[in-house]
C-alpha cells in the first residue's frame, strides 16, 4: 500500500532535510518534485494543485523560514495537510436510531461488495453487534452462493434468498425477518455492473426508498485509481452515498483512489480492504494513513491487530512464563501461529516508524515466513511431553520428528540448540525471576532469532544458529583489551 509514493516522498524530504537554511526557491524545487510524485500516483491533479498550493502558502511562513529545522517543519506541514486530504478525523459507521440498521453495500461488479459484506459483518459481531447478510445480486452467477459460503465461514446468518427473487423484495423481507429474530444491522449486498446504468441505479433507488439504510457505502477498488473517484462521483450523484469501502489496498494500489476521494466527492473513506481473508478490513484513520505514507509508521494499528487475538489474560501469562525462564516449545508455538494472523513480517515492518530504512537493510535476508512454518511442523510432530521438556529428545527421538515433519535430523537440532540459546537468555534477562519487563524480547525478536535471522538472538543469518549478545560484547571487550595492552608494549618498546 502506498509504497512506491512512500519511496518517491522519503527521497524528496531526505534532501530537504539535508539542507541546513531553506529558502523559497529550495521550497519551491521541493513541492514541484511533490507535485509529480501525487500525479504519478494518480491522485486527482486539481486534488494535487489544492495540495500543493497549501504546503506552499504555510510553508513560505516566516514560522519555516526562520526555524532552526525548517526541514522538519516542511514535512509536519505536509503531514497535517494530508491528513486534512484524507478527510482529518476517522469516521464510522453512523448505527444510531431504532434497530434493525440497515447498511446498503453498492458499486460496479468485480469492486468486492461480497467480500466487504463479509468483511463488515465479522468486524461488527466483533463490536456485540447482531448482523444478518443479505444476498441481493441475483444477476451474477454464483453470487448468493458466494455470501452464504462466506457467512458460514465466520458463523453469521444469511437470508436465504434465491436467483428467482426480486431483489427489492429481497431486502424487504430480510428487514422484517432482521426484526423477528432481534438482528440489530442488515448489511444488503446489491447487484453491481461493469458500468453504470439506469436499470442497475433504478433498482438500487427503489431498495433505498424500502429499506431506508442508515449507511450506503460504495465498495471501490482502490487499484482503479482515478476511475474510482470517477465511480464514487456517478453513485454518490444518484444514491447519496454515506461513505466509501477501499478494497484492494494491499496490492499495487498507488493511492490516487485513496487521496483524492474525499475532496472530490466530500465523502470519507470508513473501512479499507488489505487482504483476502476475512479479518482484513480495517478502519480508515486519515492520520495513520498519512503517518504511513510518509514512512512514519503506524504503531496504534500495530498495537490493535495484536490486541484482537491475544487477550490480556494470556499475555500476562506469557510474561510471567518469560519471567520465570519457562516458555516451552508449546509457547513459542503458539506464538508462532499469533504472529501470523496479525500478518507478515513484512507488513508489520512497514507500520514501524523508520520501516523504510529496516527494510532497506533487510532487503536482502529473506524473511522467516517459510522458516516458521517448517518450525511449527517440527514442534507439531513432537509429543507434549517432548515439547515441555526439550532436553528428553535424544537421536532416535530426533529421527522420529524429522521424518514427521519432512525435515532433516540437523534440522531438529538446530531448532533445539537455538531453543536452548534462547532459553539461557531469558534466564539471564529475567534476572532469577525477578521483574524485568524491559528486558523482554518481543514476539517478532523470538520468531526471528529461533528461525535464523541476522542480528536477533539465535540468527547468524543461516542456519547455524548464532551468538548470545552479551557474549558477543564480551568478545569485543576482550579485544579491546588485548588491543591496548599490545598498544602500550610496542611503546615501552
Amino acid at each position: 500500500m502506498f509504497d512506491t509514493l512512500s519511496d518517491r516522498l522519503d527521497s524528496i524530504f531526505k534532501r530537504i532535510k539535508g539542507q541546513g537554511r531553506l529558502d523559497e526557491k529550495a521550497i519551491q524545487e521541493g513541492l514541484r518534485e511533490v507535485r509529480l510524485a501525487l500525479l504519478e500516483a494518480d491522485v486527482n491533479f486539481k486534488v494535487v494543485k489544492t495540495f500543493t498550493d497549501r504546503v506552499r502558502e504555510r510553508a513560505m511562513g516566516q514560522e519555516v523560514l526562520s526555524s532552526l529545522t525548517p526541514g522538519q517543519q516542511v514535512i509536519k506541514i505536509v503531514h497535517e495537510e494530508m491528513i486534512d486530504l484524507l478527510g482529518g478525523s476517522q469516521e464510522g459507521l453512523n448505527l444510531k436510531g431504532p434497530a434493525p440498521r440497515v447498511i446498503m453495500l453498492v458499486g460496479l461488479q468485480g469492486s468486492g461488495k461480497t467480500t466487504s459484506s463479509a468483511k463488515l459483518a465479522l468486524q461488527l459481531r466483533r463490536d456485540n453487534h447482531a448482523p444478518l447478510l443479505v444476498p441481493a445480486d441475483v444477476y451474477r452467477p454464483a453470487a448468493i452462493d458466494q455470501l452464504h459460503r462466506l457467512a458460514s465461514e465466520i458463523d453469521i446468518p444469511a437470508y436465504p434468498s434465491t436467483s428467482e427473487m426480486n431483489p427489492v423484495d429481497i431486502c424487504r423481507d430480510a428487514l422484517e425477518k432482521a426484526r423477528e429474530n432481534g438482528q440489530d444491522t442488515v448489511l444488503l449486498d446489491t447487484a453491481g455492473r461493469l458500468h453504470v446504468d439506469e436499470k442497475l441505479m433504478d433498482e438500487l433507488a427503489r431498495i433505498k426508498e424500502v429499506c431506508a439504510p442508515s449507511e450506503i457505502l460504495l465498495v471501490a477498488d482502490a487499484m482503479t485509481g482515478q476511475d474510482a473517484v470517477n465511480v464514487a462521483e456517478r453513485f454518490d450523484e444518484l444514491l447519496d452515498l454515506t461513505g466509501v469501502v477501499l478494497t484492494k489496498m494491499e496490492g499495487d494500489a498507488r493511492g490516487g483512489a485513496a487521496l483524492s476521494i474525499k475532496s472530490i466527492t466530500g465523502k470519507p473513506i470508513k473501512y479499507m480492504g488489505v487482504g483476502e481473508k476475512l479479518k482484513d478490513i480495517e478502519a480508515f484513520y486519515p492520520d495513520r494513513v498519512a503517518s504511513r505514507i510518509l514512512g512514519m509508521g503506524d504503531i496504534l494499528t500495530l498495537i490493535e491487530k495484536a490486541q484482537t487475538d491475544v487477550s490480556e489474560q494470556e499475555a500476562q501469562e506469557l510474561e510471567d512464563k518469560f519471567q520465570r525462564a519457562d516458555f516451552d516449545l508449546d509457547d513459542f508455538r503458539k506464538q508462532m501461529r499469533r504472529l501470523r494472523k496479525i500478518g507478515s513480517l513484512d507488513s508489520l515492518l512497514k507500520m514501524l516508524p523508520g520501516a523504510g530504512k529496516m527494510r532497506e537493510q533487510l532487503q536482502n535476508v529473506q524473511m522467516p515466513e517459510k522458516e516458521l512454518v517448517k518450525l511449527e511442523a517440527m514442534i507439531s510432530s513432537m509429543t507434549v511431553t517432548e515439547r515441555s521438556r526439550p532436553q528428553s529428545i535424544d537421536t532416535s527421538r530426533k529421527e522420529r520428528i524429522a521424518r514427521g515433519s519432512g525435515t532433516t535430523v540437523s534440522d531438529v537440532t538446530q531448532l533445539l540448540k537455538n531453543f536452548n540459546q534462547m532459553q539461557k537468555m531469558l534466564k539471564k534477562m529475567g534476572g532469577k525471576g525477578k521483574k524485568n519487563t524491559a528486558a523482554m524480547p518481543s514476539d517478532m525478536s523470538a520468531m526471528a532469532g529461533m528461525s535464523g535471522m541476522p542480528g536477533m538472538p539465535g540468527g547468524s543469518g543461516g542456519t547455524g544458529g548464532g551468538q548470545d549478545p552479551r557474549k558477543r560484547q564480551k568478545e569485543i571487550e576482550k579485544r579491546r583489551k588485548k588491543a591496548k595492552a599490545k598498544k602500550k608494549q610496542r611503546k615501552k618498546k
